[in-house]
């Protein structure tokens, strides 16, 4: 144990932290199973219908990567080891994972179970942040037998893109003074928030990077680009001054399911329809989230994908009710004569939408010591 964290200093320069446990799913199905140690993992079904979750870094140098079809990950590493998610397990060790990051600030905003930013700036038992994440990146494989990978900064933005710099089991420290040369280096489609169908856009007028991006005027930006021009703008000069949250707002709340045989049957819809209600209302209850709006997704066999949603003036009262709303919905798409591959229902609407933005344009702190 560290210690307790002092409060935080708000007048100071921020000092922010962002760790990511490298290959996390595989990495834990690795260390519990020692036979699967050197080989290439992915955590998910091996079916002809089943989706890569997580890849182990063996499976990556085939090209292997997560949201990637079973069949296709087999294809390109035919000695592919699949093994079935523990979610459970996940989340105990993150959680373990989370208690550690509260020994150094009570602001921790964690993304995922396997990732999180850290605001240290107040925390005065260390001398720098760059010793915390260090301090942290040990007792993290300490406690779990895992690595993480840790980008250091002074704003959220270039502190995600740092921590994964030097992955796997690496640390990258970007300065203020370094700031505007680390991003000006980037290619935009590294980004946060921009898509390859953005950085193709971005091609075409000529920007393929941080600096190309920073020689636009913001005008130029809206004009082509509407409201995340802001963001583009300030982004591309290093400024971020959005807070770590550790109560982010909840944007959606849900669940779906890839059947390994097409449903052709409407019965057999709501049947499955029934059980993914089941699941997104025991989510709801644990997290005591309870959402206006529901959206039902549908992927039919041709890979199409449409979604459609109702939202309501009061929250979702009951699973009765939620399932009840996506009936509704799924009537509106189908019949077919295609057969459903996947459902989902989600639900979202849970308070006002968290609009975090970038802030003023202007200078960096050129003082802070990371």
């Amino acid at each position: 144990m560290t210690g307790v964290p002092d409060a935080p200093d708000h007048s100071a320069p921020r000092k922010i932290i962002h760790i990511d446990m490298d290959a996390f799913f595989a990495s834990v199905e690795q260390r519990d199973n020692p036979e699967l140690r050197g080989k290439p993992v992915a955590v998910g079904g091996s079916s002809g219908r089943g989706v890569v979750a997580a890849a182990s870094y063996e499976a990556r140098q085939f090209g292997v990567r997560s949201a990637m079809p079973s069949v296709t990950a087999k294809r390109r590493c035919p000695d592919l080891v699949f093994v079935r998610a523990r979610f459970d397990i996940y989340r105990a060790v993150s959680n373990q994972i989370r208690a550690i990051f509260r020994d150094y600030t009570e602001l921790v905003e964690p993304l995922s179970l396997d990732e999180a930013y850290l605001d240290v700036t107040g925390y005065r038992k260390l001398p720098t942040a760059t010793a915390i994440a260090e301090e942290i990146r040990a007792r993290i494989n300490d406690a779990t037998g895992l690595t993480a990978s840790a980008g250091v900064s002074y704003n959220k933005f270039i502190a995600k893109i740092a921590s994964d710099q030097n992955k796997p089991d690496g640390i990258c420290v970007v300065t203020p003074r370094q700031g505007p040369a680390f991003v000006a280096k980037l290619p935009v489609r590294r980004f946060h928030g921009i898509g390859p169908k953005t950085a193709e856009k971005m091609k075409a007028l000529g920007i393929e990077t941080g600096a190309d991006l920073r020689a636009q005027s913001e005008e130029f930006l809206e004009q082509r680009f509407g409201k995340s021009a802001r963001y583009y703008y300030r982004a591309s000069r290093g400024i971020d001054d959005r807070q770590v949250k550790p109560n982010r707002i909840r944007k959606s709340l849900g669940a779906e399911r890839t059947y390994g045989e097409d449903l052709h049957d409407r019965d057999a819809m709501i049947a499955k329809l029934a059980e993914i209600a089941d699941v997104v209302w025991e989510r709801a209850q644990k997290s005591e989230s309870f959402g206006r709006t529901v959206t039902l997704k549908l992927r039919y066999s041709d890979f199409e994908t449409p979604t459609r949603a109702r939202s309501r003036e009061q929250p979702v009262a009951s699973r009765d009710e939620l399932f009840a709303i996506g009936c509704d919905l799924l009537d509106t798409l189908i019949p077919d004569a295609r057969g459903v591959r996947l459902l989902g229902l989600t639900m979202s609407g849970f308070g006002q939408a968290d609009e975090e933005t970038m802030v003023k344009d202007v200078p960096a702190q050129l003082g802070l010591e990371l």
